[in-house]
């Protein structure tokens, strides 16, 4: 008995002495609720993509392949078919008038996104892990609560976007809430694709990127956009004779741009590289490359957010009802009672924007249209869900089976999805997407307080705390 008392004790002291090794770069004030974990079990880590060596010590092509894949996968939240609307109404009612903002809010972006990479790379947790530790329970629950809300908010947009792409692409023989339902089916598939490797799972969305490029970038080589209004809309800030709706425009812009979801889903994506935390030199190298590979998924998620604006601005900016029915007319298009015989302004939306180019330039543009929106939804779909697994993972210390996490962060976005499919049509969307949109841009400091506050705490970040 009282060796069974010595080897108990042995073993205490061994735990207390492994406890008080703390890592100098990954230092975290305790835990603020029982139970909170360093490393909870997550949705996307099975395995951690290894960093070679490299004898090149300023910059590495082999070390920024292995770091690339996180960005990639975050910029989907730039491309989604809310950022697709506004950008599309941005373009038919401000012409090439509101690019600047579009420049602006990703460049913000860009930043956000630098600061959560380097939250998850420092402290090893996500976003919702620190507001797990850090804050008292009732702020706690109230952030969750509006982050979830901004989940749903951007998962209604994304789904319909899918289900609308598939109401396109089958001359409206699939209907709106039968297109929900096959995005719901699909993204269940999709989403364990990372079974079969991490890297194969980045390959994939990296291919439904490209989709979205080559899709975009046809309609814009095809309507031959005026560059040199573009380039005075992006570079010289105004907006003359502005009025309500492009001001509404504007603030719908930055919301479908920064979304607040996205900057807790790259404080977890980073973790899925194997950084040694104890080794400052490595959390730089890592910080560095994570910013890189940032800027370019960012570079070219703006690139194809100015395809659709000017497409747009070009084509149909200052374009009246009266017009387009008679174009869609002259074309046999089925969908000519979309625009009533009135002199009003055209206001468009994914489905009326895809009728619209079909009209002007024929059903291959339609087609490859609704190809670009059927890729970006099911890839923001996806990432929105693994979105609200970390919220829920990292707010709630949820330890349950993976498939039960997937279904209830899916159930939470999709019910109301589901019932507005049904009580909608494809046409009559628009006023829902601003909405959602404006409503993305409210939520913000919900996401901005808790990454600027805590990447600026040396108790946090030690060496990696912001400046000034």
């Amino acid at each position: 008995m009282e060796e069974r008392i010595r080897e108990r004790s042995r073993l205490n002291d061994s735990q207390q002495e492994n406890g008080a090794q703390t890592n100098r770069y990954s230092s975290i004030s305790p835990p603020a609720s029982p139970g909170a974990q360093e490393e909870p079990s997550s949705t996307y880590f099975e395995e951690r993509v290894p960093i070679p060596e490299s004898a090149n010590q300023i910059f590495s092509f082999r070390k920024l392949w292995a770091f690339t894949g996180p960005g990639f996968l975050m910029s989907i939240a730039y491309l989604d078919p809310g950022n697709i609307e506004s950008d599309l109404q941005s373009g038919a009612i401000a012409g090439f008038k509101l690019l600047w903002v579009l420049l602006g809010a990703t460049i913000i972006g860009l930043l956000l996104q630098r600061l959560a990479a380097r939250l998850g790379v420092v402290t090893g947790m996500h976003l919702a892990e620190v507001c797990n530790r850090q804050y008292p329970t009732v702020p706690r629950n109230i952030l969750w609560l509006m982050v979830e809300l901004a989940i749903i908010g951007s998962d209604m947009q994304e789904v319909i976007g899918c289900a609308i792409a598939l109401n396109l692409l089958s001359v409206g023989r699939i209907p709106l809430w039968a297109g929900v339902l096959i995005t719901i089916t699909d993204t269940f598939v999709f989403l364990f694709l990372d079974k079969y490797g991490l890297r194969k799972l980045e390959a994939f969305f990296g291919f439904l990127i490209t989709v979205m490029a080559l899709s975009f970038g046809y309609e814009y080589v095809l309507v031959k956009p005026d560059q040199g209004e573009l380039l005075k809309g992006m570079f010289l800030p105004s907006c003359a004779d502005c009025g309500p709706v492009e001001l509404e425009q504007a603030v719908g812009i930055v919301g479908a741009v920064i979304m607040p979801h996205n900057i807790y889903l790259h404080s977890a994506l980073v973790k899925s590289r194997e950084v040694d935390r104890k080794n400052k030199k490595e959390v730089k190298e890592a910080n560095k490359y994570f910013f890189i590979e940032s800027a370019i998924a960012l570079f070219i998620s703006f690139l194809i957010n100015v395809f659709v604006v000017a497409v747009f601005a070009q084509a149909f900016y200052n374009k009246t009802n009266m017009e387009v029915n008679a174009e869609c007319n002259a074309t046999g298009s089925p969908h000519t009672d979309l625009f009533p015989l009135n002199n009003d302004t055209l206001e468009v939306d994914i489905y009326k924007g895809g009728v619209v180019l079909g009209c002007f330039f024929g059903p291959a543009a339609l087609y490859i249209w609704a190809i670009g929106i059927l890729a970006a939804g099911q890839s923001s779909t996806m990432t929105g869900t693994y979105s609200g697994q970390f919220v829920m993972e990292g707010f709630l210390n949820l330890s349950c089976s993976r498939f039960a996490r997937v279904l209830l962060t899916r159930s939470i976005a999709i019910v109301p999805t589901l019932l507005v499919a049904i009580f909608k049509d494809a046409q009559h969307l628009t006023g829902m997407n601003d909405f959602l949109n404006v409503l993305q841009s409210i939520l913000l400091p919900f996401a901005l307080i808790p990454i600027l506050t805590f990447t600026s705490l040396t108790s946090i970040m030690n060496d990696f705390a912001n400046g000034l």
